[in-house]
Protein backbone atom coordinates (compact mmCIF):
# COMPACT_ATOMS: atom_id res chain seq x y z
CA UNK A 1 0.00 0.00 0.00
CA UNK A 2 1.25 3.51 -0.96
CA UNK A 3 1.98 5.75 2.02
CA UNK A 4 1.08 8.62 0.18
CA UNK A 5 -2.90 7.93 -0.32
CA UNK A 6 -5.00 10.40 1.12
CA UNK A 7 -6.60 9.58 3.86
CA UNK A 8 -10.15 9.37 3.77
CA UNK A 9 -13.37 7.44 5.81
CA UNK A 10 -14.34 4.19 4.66
CA UNK A 11 -17.41 5.23 2.90
CA UNK A 12 -15.19 7.70 0.95
CA UNK A 13 -16.00 10.96 2.46
CA UNK A 14 -13.57 13.89 3.14
CA UNK A 15 -10.27 13.27 4.67
CA UNK A 16 -10.47 12.54 8.40
CA UNK A 17 -8.40 10.49 10.62
CA UNK A 18 -7.33 13.15 13.38
CA UNK A 19 -8.58 10.71 16.13
CA UNK A 20 -7.40 7.56 15.01
CA UNK A 21 -3.84 9.55 14.25
CA UNK A 22 -4.19 10.44 17.73
CA UNK A 23 -4.83 7.01 19.31
CA UNK A 24 -1.93 5.56 16.79
CA UNK A 25 0.43 8.81 18.23
CA UNK A 26 -0.87 6.82 21.87
CA UNK A 27 1.33 4.17 20.75
CA UNK A 28 4.53 5.52 20.77
CA UNK A 29 3.97 6.58 24.37
CA UNK A 30 2.90 3.33 25.52
CA UNK A 31 6.48 1.53 23.93
CA UNK A 32 8.75 4.13 25.06
CA UNK A 33 7.29 3.36 28.78
CA UNK A 34 8.02 -0.54 27.82
CA UNK A 35 10.96 -0.33 26.81
CA UNK A 36 13.12 2.17 28.97
CA UNK A 37 11.60 0.37 32.37
CA UNK A 38 14.16 -2.62 31.00
CA UNK A 39 17.03 0.09 32.21
CA UNK A 40 15.36 -0.10 35.46
CA UNK A 41 15.22 -4.01 35.78
CA UNK A 42 18.44 -4.04 34.49
CA UNK A 43 19.75 -2.44 37.95
CA UNK A 44 17.30 -4.34 39.79
CA UNK A 45 17.42 -7.59 38.67
CA UNK A 46 21.63 -7.59 39.01
CA UNK A 47 21.13 -6.82 42.43
CA UNK A 48 17.89 -9.06 43.41
CA UNK A 49 19.12 -11.92 41.87
CA UNK A 50 23.47 -11.34 41.75
CA UNK A 51 24.34 -11.42 38.15
CA UNK A 52 27.12 -9.80 36.78
CA UNK A 53 27.12 -7.50 33.82
CA UNK A 54 26.35 -10.37 30.83
CA UNK A 55 23.31 -11.80 32.62
CA UNK A 56 21.85 -8.88 33.57
CA UNK A 57 22.08 -7.90 30.37
CA UNK A 58 20.03 -10.40 28.68
CA UNK A 59 16.75 -8.13 29.85
CA UNK A 60 17.69 -6.35 26.87
CA UNK A 61 17.95 -9.45 24.58
CA UNK A 62 15.32 -11.22 25.48
CA UNK A 63 13.31 -8.21 24.81
CA UNK A 64 14.50 -7.79 21.39
CA UNK A 65 14.40 -10.89 20.52
CA UNK A 66 10.95 -10.62 20.74
CA UNK A 67 11.08 -8.41 18.29
CA UNK A 68 13.18 -9.94 15.90
CA UNK A 69 11.01 -13.08 16.00
CA UNK A 70 7.36 -11.48 15.37
CA UNK A 71 8.63 -8.44 13.44
CA UNK A 72 7.41 -10.53 9.96
CA UNK A 73 4.60 -11.77 11.76
CA UNK A 74 3.15 -8.52 12.71
CA UNK A 75 3.84 -7.58 8.41
CA UNK A 76 1.81 -10.71 7.78
CA UNK A 77 -1.22 -9.79 9.42
CA UNK A 78 -0.43 -5.72 8.21
CA UNK A 79 -0.40 -6.63 4.58
CA UNK A 80 -3.76 -9.10 5.02
CA UNK A 81 -5.98 -7.61 7.30
CA UNK A 82 -4.43 -3.91 7.90
CA UNK A 83 -2.92 -1.63 9.98
CA UNK A 84 -5.33 -1.29 12.68
CA UNK A 85 -6.24 -5.54 13.07
CA UNK A 86 -2.06 -5.38 13.83
CA UNK A 87 -2.40 -2.58 16.04
CA UNK A 88 -4.65 -4.28 18.12
CA UNK A 89 -3.20 -8.03 18.78
CA UNK A 90 0.02 -6.05 19.20
CA UNK A 91 -1.68 -4.21 22.48
CA UNK A 92 -3.01 -8.11 23.64
CA UNK A 93 -0.21 -9.57 23.78
CA UNK A 94 1.84 -6.23 24.98
CA UNK A 95 -0.68 -6.83 28.17
CA UNK A 96 -0.51 -10.08 28.37
CA UNK A 97 3.19 -10.01 28.69
CA UNK A 98 3.04 -7.36 31.45
CA UNK A 99 0.63 -9.47 33.17
CA UNK A 100 3.30 -11.98 33.61
CA UNK A 101 5.00 -9.94 35.76
CA UNK A 102 2.90 -11.22 38.06
CA UNK A 103 3.48 -14.89 38.46
CA UNK A 104 7.17 -14.25 37.66
CA UNK A 105 7.70 -12.27 40.92
CA UNK A 106 5.41 -15.14 42.67
CA UNK A 107 8.24 -17.53 41.11
CA UNK A 108 10.97 -15.81 42.04
CA UNK A 109 12.63 -16.90 38.68
CA UNK A 110 14.43 -14.69 36.75
CA UNK A 111 13.77 -16.60 33.23
CA UNK A 112 10.01 -15.89 33.58
CA UNK A 113 10.55 -12.49 33.88
CA UNK A 114 12.58 -12.90 30.46
CA UNK A 115 9.90 -14.91 29.17
CA UNK A 116 7.26 -11.89 29.97
CA UNK A 117 9.78 -9.49 28.73
CA UNK A 118 9.75 -11.63 25.45
CA UNK A 119 5.87 -11.93 25.07
CA UNK A 120 5.68 -8.06 25.57
CA UNK A 121 8.23 -7.34 23.07
CA UNK A 122 6.34 -9.72 20.69
CA UNK A 123 3.29 -7.34 21.09
CA UNK A 124 5.29 -4.49 20.78
CA UNK A 125 7.13 -5.83 17.62
CA UNK A 126 3.83 -5.28 15.86
CA UNK A 127 3.18 -2.23 17.21
CA UNK A 128 6.16 -0.66 15.84
CA UNK A 129 5.72 -2.95 12.49
CA UNK A 130 2.31 -0.88 11.81
CA UNK A 131 2.44 1.98 13.79
CA UNK A 132 4.96 3.82 11.76
CA UNK A 133 3.98 3.53 8.47
CA UNK A 134 0.41 3.81 9.43
CA UNK A 135 1.59 7.33 10.98
CA UNK A 136 2.94 7.93 7.71
CA UNK A 137 -0.25 6.66 5.83
CA UNK A 138 -2.75 9.36 7.87
CA UNK A 139 -2.29 12.44 5.64
CA UNK A 140 0.07 13.50 2.82
CA UNK A 141 3.09 12.58 1.80
CA UNK A 142 4.35 16.06 2.09
CA UNK A 143 3.99 15.85 5.65
CA UNK A 144 4.85 12.55 6.34
CA UNK A 145 7.87 13.14 7.97
CA UNK A 146 6.99 15.74 10.21
CA UNK A 147 3.91 13.62 11.41
CA UNK A 148 6.47 10.98 11.98
CA UNK A 149 9.01 13.07 14.11
CA UNK A 150 5.69 14.23 16.05
CA UNK A 151 4.84 10.86 16.97
CA UNK A 152 8.22 9.89 17.66
CA UNK A 153 8.40 13.10 19.83
CA UNK A 154 6.02 10.91 22.07
CA UNK A 155 7.94 8.00 22.50
CA UNK A 156 10.30 9.67 25.06
CA UNK A 157 7.84 11.22 27.03
CA UNK A 158 6.74 7.16 27.79
CA UNK A 159 10.10 6.52 28.73
CA UNK A 160 10.30 8.82 31.31
CA UNK A 161 6.98 8.22 32.73
CA UNK A 162 8.32 4.42 32.75
CA UNK A 163 11.99 5.33 34.35
CA UNK A 164 10.20 7.60 36.77
CA UNK A 165 7.81 4.76 37.62
CA UNK A 166 10.36 2.10 37.89
CA UNK A 167 12.86 4.88 39.83
CA UNK A 168 9.72 5.48 42.55
CA UNK A 169 8.61 1.87 42.79
CA UNK A 170 11.02 -0.47 41.48
CA UNK A 171 14.47 1.16 42.98
CA UNK A 172 13.20 1.84 46.33
CA UNK A 173 14.25 -1.16 48.14
CA UNK A 174 18.37 -1.67 46.78
CA UNK A 175 19.01 -4.34 49.07
CA UNK A 176 21.28 -6.63 47.08
CA UNK A 177 20.25 -10.24 47.36
CA UNK A 178 16.57 -9.55 48.73
CA UNK A 179 14.70 -11.83 46.26
CA UNK A 180 11.69 -11.10 47.84
CA UNK A 181 12.24 -7.37 46.18
CA UNK A 182 11.28 -8.86 42.93
CA UNK A 183 7.56 -8.42 43.92
CA UNK A 184 8.37 -4.76 43.39
CA UNK A 185 7.32 -4.68 39.82
CA UNK A 186 4.04 -6.11 40.47
CA UNK A 187 2.28 -2.78 40.74
CA UNK A 188 4.19 -0.89 37.75
CA UNK A 189 3.38 -3.71 35.51
CA UNK A 190 -0.34 -4.62 36.67
CA UNK A 191 -0.92 -0.80 35.87
CA UNK A 192 0.49 -1.12 32.48
CA UNK A 193 -1.32 -3.88 31.59
CA UNK A 194 -4.58 -2.41 32.45
CA UNK A 195 -3.88 0.80 30.26
CA UNK A 196 -2.55 -1.20 27.34
CA UNK A 197 -6.05 -3.20 27.46
CA UNK A 198 -7.74 -0.05 27.67
CA UNK A 199 -6.42 1.88 24.89
CA UNK A 200 -7.18 -1.68 22.79
CA UNK A 201 -10.55 -1.53 23.68
CA UNK A 202 -10.76 2.20 22.50
CA UNK A 203 -9.32 1.63 19.17
CA UNK A 204 -11.26 -1.19 18.35
CA UNK A 205 -14.32 0.93 18.80
CA UNK A 206 -12.99 3.65 16.79
CA UNK A 207 -13.41 4.31 13.60
CA UNK A 208 -10.25 4.19 11.22
CA UNK A 209 -9.92 5.46 7.54
CA UNK A 210 -9.84 2.88 5.44
CA UNK A 211 -6.01 2.99 4.83
CA UNK A 212 -5.77 1.66 7.94
CA UNK A 213 -8.20 -1.15 7.55
CA UNK A 214 -7.56 -2.37 4.29
CA UNK A 215 -5.24 -5.29 2.95
CA UNK A 216 -2.44 -4.93 0.79
CA UNK A 217 -1.53 -5.18 -3.32
CA UNK A 218 -1.09 -8.74 -3.46
CA UNK A 219 2.33 -7.81 -4.86
CA UNK A 220 3.54 -7.06 -1.14
CA UNK A 221 2.04 -10.10 0.03
CA UNK A 222 4.55 -12.74 -1.69
CA UNK A 223 7.45 -13.70 -0.82
CA UNK A 224 9.50 -11.93 -4.16
CA UNK A 225 8.32 -9.16 -1.60
CA UNK A 226 11.25 -9.79 0.23
CA UNK A 227 13.34 -10.87 -1.97
CA UNK A 228 13.06 -7.52 -3.87
CA UNK A 229 14.13 -5.83 -0.39
CA UNK A 230 16.74 -8.20 0.11
CA UNK A 231 18.36 -7.81 -3.33
CA UNK A 232 18.37 -4.01 -2.88
CA UNK A 233 21.47 -2.75 -1.24
CA UNK A 234 20.19 0.69 -0.42
CA UNK A 235 17.74 -0.80 1.45
CA UNK A 236 19.98 -3.28 2.96
CA UNK A 237 22.14 -0.10 4.55
CA UNK A 238 19.32 1.08 6.47
CA UNK A 239 18.61 -2.09 7.92
CA UNK A 240 21.94 -2.33 9.16
CA UNK A 241 22.30 0.88 10.16
CA UNK A 242 19.12 0.97 12.30
CA UNK A 243 21.09 -2.25 13.83
CA UNK A 244 24.12 -0.62 14.78
CA UNK A 245 21.57 2.53 15.97
CA UNK A 246 19.41 0.93 18.31
CA UNK A 247 21.46 -1.10 19.87
CA UNK A 248 24.12 2.54 20.49
CA UNK A 249 20.68 3.71 21.69
CA UNK A 250 19.86 0.53 24.01
CA UNK A 251 23.24 0.12 25.36
CA UNK A 252 23.81 3.78 26.52
CA UNK A 253 20.59 3.83 28.31
CA UNK A 254 20.48 -0.28 29.46
CA UNK A 255 24.08 0.53 31.37
CA UNK A 256 24.10 4.46 32.26
CA UNK A 257 22.90 3.37 35.57
CA UNK A 258 25.72 0.49 35.80
CA UNK A 259 28.04 3.38 34.52
CA UNK A 260 26.90 5.70 36.85
CA UNK A 261 27.30 3.32 40.49
CA UNK A 262 31.20 2.85 38.93
CA UNK A 263 32.35 6.23 38.30
CA UNK A 264 30.03 8.27 40.89
CA UNK A 265 29.71 5.31 43.74
CA UNK A 266 28.28 7.79 46.49
CA UNK A 267 24.75 9.06 44.33
CA UNK A 268 23.63 5.53 44.85
CA UNK A 269 21.16 3.50 42.17
CA UNK A 270 17.85 5.68 42.80
CA UNK A 271 19.31 8.56 42.15
CA UNK A 272 21.58 7.19 38.95
CA UNK A 273 18.06 6.30 37.38
CA UNK A 274 17.09 10.22 38.11
CA UNK A 275 20.03 11.22 35.59
CA UNK A 276 18.50 7.90 33.47
CA UNK A 277 15.20 10.41 33.61
CA UNK A 278 17.50 13.89 32.28
CA UNK A 279 18.76 11.60 29.33
CA UNK A 280 15.14 10.86 28.31
CA UNK A 281 14.15 14.51 28.94
CA UNK A 282 17.05 15.86 26.71
CA UNK A 283 16.36 13.23 23.93
CA UNK A 284 12.52 14.46 23.95
CA UNK A 285 14.17 17.87 23.65
CA UNK A 286 16.12 16.42 21.04
CA UNK A 287 13.59 15.45 18.67
CA UNK A 288 11.87 19.21 18.76
CA UNK A 289 14.91 21.20 17.93
CA UNK A 290 15.70 18.29 15.68
CA UNK A 291 12.10 18.83 13.86
CA UNK A 292 12.84 23.19 13.95
CA UNK A 293 16.35 22.11 12.28
CA UNK A 294 15.34 20.30 9.71
CA UNK A 295 13.26 23.02 8.33
CA UNK A 296 16.62 24.84 6.68
CA UNK A 297 18.95 21.53 7.13
CA UNK A 298 18.18 18.03 5.69
CA UNK A 299 17.80 15.20 8.18
CA UNK A 300 20.68 13.20 6.63
CA UNK A 301 23.02 16.06 6.88
CA UNK A 302 21.48 16.61 10.80
CA UNK A 303 21.95 12.90 11.52
CA UNK A 304 25.92 12.75 9.84
CA UNK A 305 26.87 15.99 12.37
CA UNK A 306 25.02 13.98 15.53
CA UNK A 307 26.09 10.81 15.09
CA UNK A 308 29.86 11.68 14.57
CA UNK A 309 29.11 14.00 18.08
CA UNK A 310 28.06 10.94 19.58
CA UNK A 311 30.64 8.59 18.90
CA UNK A 312 33.12 11.08 20.09
CA UNK A 313 30.69 11.66 23.37
CA UNK A 314 31.14 7.64 23.75
CA UNK A 315 34.63 8.28 23.20
CA UNK A 316 34.87 10.54 25.95
CA UNK A 317 32.73 8.21 28.43
CA UNK A 318 35.23 5.42 27.76
CA UNK A 319 38.77 7.14 28.10
CA UNK A 320 37.89 10.23 30.45
CA UNK A 321 35.55 9.05 33.04
CA UNK A 322 34.29 10.59 36.05
CA UNK A 323 31.95 13.23 36.03
CA UNK A 324 33.07 14.19 32.64
CA UNK A 325 32.44 10.70 31.36
CA UNK A 326 28.76 10.84 33.04
CA UNK A 327 28.11 14.26 31.49
CA UNK A 328 29.52 13.02 27.96
CA UNK A 329 26.65 9.81 28.14
CA UNK A 330 23.81 12.09 29.30
CA UNK A 331 24.13 14.55 26.65
CA UNK A 332 24.51 11.96 23.69
CA UNK A 333 20.85 11.01 24.23
CA UNK A 334 20.03 14.52 22.60
CA UNK A 335 21.76 14.12 20.32
CA UNK A 336 20.34 10.70 19.49
CA UNK A 337 17.20 11.58 18.91
CA UNK A 338 16.35 12.42 14.90
CA UNK A 339 18.39 9.07 14.22
CA UNK A 340 15.90 6.21 14.33
CA UNK A 341 12.54 8.16 12.26
CA UNK A 342 15.28 9.84 9.97
CA UNK A 343 16.82 6.16 9.19
CA UNK A 344 13.15 4.82 8.71
CA UNK A 345 11.98 7.32 6.14
CA UNK A 346 15.21 7.18 4.34
CA UNK A 347 15.42 3.43 4.16
CA UNK A 348 11.30 3.04 3.67
CA UNK A 349 11.42 6.08 0.86
CA UNK A 350 10.05 4.65 -2.61
CA UNK A 351 9.48 1.65 -2.37
CA UNK A 352 5.45 2.27 -3.04
CA UNK A 353 3.74 -1.28 -2.26
CA UNK A 354 6.47 -2.80 -0.55
CA UNK A 355 6.33 -0.44 2.35
CA UNK A 356 5.15 -2.60 4.90
CA UNK A 357 7.15 -5.60 4.69
CA UNK A 358 10.03 -3.26 4.50
CA UNK A 359 8.91 -1.72 7.61
CA UNK A 360 8.71 -5.05 9.08
CA UNK A 361 12.22 -5.46 8.68
CA UNK A 362 13.39 -2.43 9.65
CA UNK A 363 11.48 -3.38 13.43
CA UNK A 364 13.71 -6.63 13.16
CA UNK A 365 16.82 -4.53 12.72
CA UNK A 366 15.74 -3.65 16.48
CA UNK A 367 17.75 -6.96 17.51
CA UNK A 368 20.36 -4.71 17.64
CA UNK A 369 19.37 -3.51 21.12
CA UNK A 370 19.93 -7.39 22.45
CA UNK A 371 22.73 -8.16 20.50
CA UNK A 372 24.92 -5.38 21.31
CA UNK A 373 24.27 -4.86 24.63
CA UNK A 374 24.85 -8.25 24.93
CA UNK A 375 28.35 -7.44 23.74
CA UNK A 376 28.63 -4.17 26.04
CA UNK A 377 27.91 -6.46 28.88
CA UNK A 378 30.82 -8.77 27.96
CA UNK A 379 33.66 -6.18 27.60
CA UNK A 380 32.39 -4.78 30.93
CA UNK A 381 32.63 -8.27 32.87
CA UNK A 382 36.68 -8.75 30.85
CA UNK A 383 37.27 -5.31 30.95
CA UNK A 384 35.42 -2.51 32.34
CA UNK A 385 31.89 -0.61 31.71
CA UNK A 386 33.81 2.41 30.36
CA UNK A 387 35.36 0.70 28.26
CA UNK A 388 31.93 -1.08 27.07
CA UNK A 389 31.08 2.48 25.99
CA UNK A 390 33.16 2.09 23.02
CA UNK A 391 30.51 -0.15 21.31
CA UNK A 392 27.79 2.55 20.77
CA UNK A 393 30.97 4.77 19.94
CA UNK A 394 31.78 2.62 16.99
CA UNK A 395 27.57 2.32 16.34
CA UNK A 396 27.24 6.07 15.83
CA UNK A 397 30.51 5.96 13.47
CA UNK A 398 28.18 3.70 11.14
CA UNK A 399 25.13 5.94 11.40
CA UNK A 400 27.39 8.94 10.09
CA UNK A 401 28.62 6.58 7.18
CA UNK A 402 25.21 5.62 6.79
CA UNK A 403 24.00 9.23 6.63
CA UNK A 404 26.68 10.60 4.94
CA UNK A 405 25.66 8.25 1.65
CA UNK A 406 22.43 9.97 1.78
CA UNK A 407 23.30 13.52 2.36
CA UNK A 408 21.45 14.40 -0.88
CA UNK A 409 18.13 13.09 0.12
CA UNK A 410 15.88 15.51 1.54
CA UNK A 411 14.04 14.48 4.86
CA UNK A 412 12.46 17.39 6.37
CA UNK A 413 10.21 18.15 9.02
Amino acid sequence: MNPSVAVQDDDGAMPAGRGALLLTIGLFFLWGMANNLNDILIAHFRAVFTLSDLQSGLVQSAFYLGYFCFAIPGAIVMQRFGYKTAVVQGLVLFGIGALLFWPASLMLSYGFFLLALFVIASGLAFLETAANPMVAALGSAETAERRLNLAQAFNPLGSIAGVTLGATFILADERAGDVAAASAVRLPYLVIALLVFAWAAVIVVTRFPAVATRPSEPEARTPGAYRKLLASPRYLAGVGTQFLYVGAQVGVWSFLIRYVAVELPSLGTQRAAWLLTLSLALFMAGRFVGAALMARISGARLMLIFAAVDALLCAVAAFVGGPVGVAALVLSSALMSIMYPTIFVLTLRGLGPLTKPGASLLVMAIIGGAVLTAVMGYVSDIGSIRFAMLVPAACFVGVALFARLHRGTAVTA
